[in-house]
C-alpha cells in the first residue's frame, strides 16, 4: 500500500497537470468580402489603372512598387534611425528576457554558501562546545543547498505561458510600429510632393492675378472698366495670397515630420526634392482574403497574444488556490579550521519536503480567480473589436481607392480641357481675336486644374499606401523581422469566454 502511494506521488510530481483553460487561436471570421458592395476594380480613364488581385500576397518591401529610389532611401533611413522603432525593439528584447527568466522556475535552485565566525562562549556554557572544551574558537561552515518546487498543478507552466504570450504581444506591437513607420514616411513624402506642387502653382496663380489687376487698374484709369471689376480682381488676388500661407506652413510641417521620422532634427531635413512625377502608381494591388487578414495584421495578432496571456492567467489564479510542494536538500561541512573542512567527520546533510496549502485568505484568492476570468472576457471582446476595426480599415481603404480613381479621372479630364482651352486662347490672342485678359483667365483655369490634379493624385498614392498597411504590410516576408515561427499561424477554433468562465479547479 505504501509503495502504491509512493508511486502515485512520484507520478504526480513528474507528470503534473496544468489547471485552467488550454488556449486555442480564434477562428477566422466567416465572411468572404470586406464591404457590403464588392469593390473589384479601381481604374481611371486617362490615368494609370489599378486592379485588385484577390488573394494576392503583400511583398516584403511594398514601397518598392512605387519605383522611386528617393522613397526607398527615405524609408531605409527611417527604419534604421527612428527612435520610436528602436524603443519598440528594446521593449521586445526586455519582454523576451523576462519570458526566459520565468523559465528558471522549471529547474531546481542551487545555492552555495560559506561562513566564518569567531565565537566566545562563557565558562560552563550549556551549549555544545568543541571537544577541546575551548570557550574561544573559530567555526567554519561550507554548504550547498538545493530546493525544487514540482509543478504539480501547472503554476509555473501557466506563468511561463503567460510571459511568452506577453512577449509575443510586444513583438506584434513592434511589427505594427515598423509597418506604421514605413507607411507614414511614404504618405508624408507624398504630401510633401503634393504641397510643393500646390505652392508652386498657387504662386504662379498669384502672379497672374497680380498682372491682371495691374491691367485692370490701367483700364480703370482710362475708363474702360468700372471700379466694381477692379474690386473683384483685388478680392481674388487677396484670396489667392491668403491661401499661400497655410500651404507653405503645411509644406514646412510635413518636411519637418519627414525629417523626424527618419531620426533627424527638423533642421536636418533631406535636401533632395521629392515630386509626384518620381512615383509610379502600382497597377496590381494585392487583396488578401478576409480569412487571411486576421493572421497578417499585427494589431490583430497582438490582441490574440493578449488573449492568450489572459487565458494563462486564469490557470495561474486557479493554481494559486491549490497546494504547493517544496523539496529541499542541504550538504556541507563544518570545522574549527579552514584546513579541516571537508575532512571525514565534518560533513552534514539534510533532506526535506514541505506541503503548503492556502486555508483562509479572506476570499482574496477566489476573487483573484474571478478577476482573471473577467480579464479574459475583456481580452476576448477587445480581440473581437480589433478584428472588426481591421475589417473596417480595409473596407474604408478599398472604397477610398475606388473614389480616388474616379476623382483622378475627373481631374485629369479637367486638366486636359484646361490645357486645350489655354492653347486655343493663346492662338486667339496671337491672331487678335481675344483680349489679353482672356488669355490670363485661361492660364488661371489651367493652374487651378493643375492644383486639383496634384491633390487627387496625392490622395490616390496615399490610399494605395494605406491599403498595404491595412493588409499587414508583408512583415512575414521580411528577413530582418524573421523569428522561429513568424509566419501567419493556422487558425483554429477559439475557446468561448463563457466556457472559460465555467471551468473550475477540476481542469488538470
Amino acid at each position: 500500500m505504501n509503495k502504491g502511494w509512493a508511486a502515485a506521488l512520484a507520478s504526480l510530481l513528474l507528470c503534473g497537470c496544468a489547471v485552467g483553460p488550454d488556449f486555442r487561436r480564434p477562428a477566422a471570421p466567416a465572411v468572404d468580402r470586406y464591404a457590403a458592395e464588392p469593390v473589384t476594380v479601381a481604374a481611371g480613364t486617362g490615368a494609370a489603372a489599378q486592379r485588385f488581385v484577390r488573394g494576392g500576397d503583400i511583398p516584403a518591401q511594398w514601397w518598392r512598387l512605387f519605383h522611386s529610389p528617393q522613397l526607398d532611401a527615405l524609408i531605409a533611413q527611417a527604419l534604421a534611425n527612428n527612435p520610436d522603432l528602436k524603443a519598440a525593439q528594446a521593449a521586445l528584447a526586455a519582454a523576451r528576457e523576462t519570458a526566459l527568466a520565468g523559465r528558471g522556475a522549471y529547474y531546481p535552485a542551487v545555492s552555495a554558501g560559506f561562513s566564518a565566525r569567531r565565537q566566545q562562549d562563557p565558562p560552563g556554557a550549556l551549549a555544545p562546545v568543541p571537544s577541546s572544551s575551548a570557550s574561544l574558537y573559530n567555526l567554519m561552515s561550507a554548504q550547498v543547498s538545493v530546493s525544487y518546487a514540482p509543478d504539480v498543478f501547472g503554476l509555473n507552466r501557466r506563468t511561463v505561458e503567460s510571459l511568452d504570450a506577453q512577449a509575443q504581444a510586444v513583438r506584434y506591437q513592434m511589427l505594427a510600429t515598423d509597418i506604421a513607420l514605413s507607411a507614414n514616411v511614404a504618405v508624408t513624402a507624398i504630401q510633401v510632393a503634393s504641397l510643393r506642387e500646390q505652392v508652386q502653382a498657387t504662386q504662379e496663380l498669384a502672379g497672374i492675378d497680380a498682372h491682371m489687376l495691374s491691367i485692370m487698374r490701367y483700364q480703370l484709369a482710362k475708363g474702360y472698366v468700372g471700379r466694381l471689376d477692379v474690386a473683384a480682381q483685388e478680392t481674388q488676388l487677396a484670396q489667392v495670397n491668403a491661401s499661400l500661407a497655410p500651404l507653405r506652413a503645411q509644406l514646412a510641417q510635413q518636411r519637418h515630420r519627414l525629417a523626424v521620422l527618419a531620426g533627424r532634427f527638423p533642421s536636418e531635413e533631406p535636401p533632395d526634392a521629392f515630386d509626384l512625377a518620381s512615383l509610379q502608381l502600382p497597377q496590381d494591388l494585392p487583396l488578401s482574403l478576409p480569412s487571411a487578414l486576421v493572421a497578417q495584421r499585427p494589431d490583430v495578432l497582438q490582441a490574440q497574444a493578449s488573449l492568450h496571456a489572459a487565458s494563462a492567467q486564469v490557470g495561474v489564479a486557479i493554481a494559486n488556490r491549490l497546494p504547493n510542494i517544496t523539496l529541499s536538500a542541504d550538504v556541507g561541512s563544518t570545522a574549527l579550521a579552514m584546513s579541516q573542512l571537508f575532512k571525514s567527520g565534518t560533513g552534514f546533510w539534510g533532506l526535506g519536503a514541505a506541503v503548503a496549502a492556502p486555508v483562509f485568505e479572506g476570499g482574496a484568492l477566489r476573487h483573484q480567480e474571478r478577476a482573471a476570468r473577467a480579464a479574459y472576457t475583456q481580452a476576448a471582446e477587445q480581440y473581437r473589436s480589433t478584428v472588426l476595426g481591421a475589417f473596417q480599415n480595409v473596407a474604408d481603404t478599398l472604397v477610398a481607392l475606388q473614389q480616388d480613381a474616379q476623382a483622378v479621372q475627373a481631374t485629369v479630364a479637367a486638366d486636359d480641357a484646361a490645357k486645350v482651352a489655354l492653347d486655343l486662347s493663346q492662338r486667339r490672342w496671337k491672331d487678335g481675336y481675344a483680349g489679353y485678359l482672356s488669355l490670363l483667365g485661361a492660364e488661371q483655369a489651367a493652374l487651378q486644374a493643375r492644383i486639383g490634379l496634384a491633390q487627387a493624385q496625392a490622395s490616390r498614392y496615399a490610399d494605395t499606401v494605406a491599403l498595404f498597411q491595412a493588409l499587414g504590410g508583408g512583415w512575414w516576408h521580411r528577413t530582418d523581422l524573421a523569428e522561429g515561427a513568424d509566419a501567419p499561424p493556422t487558425t483554429t477554433t477559439a475557446p468561448d469566454a463563457a466556457a472559460v468562465n465555467s471551468r473550475g479547479n477540476d481542469e488538470h
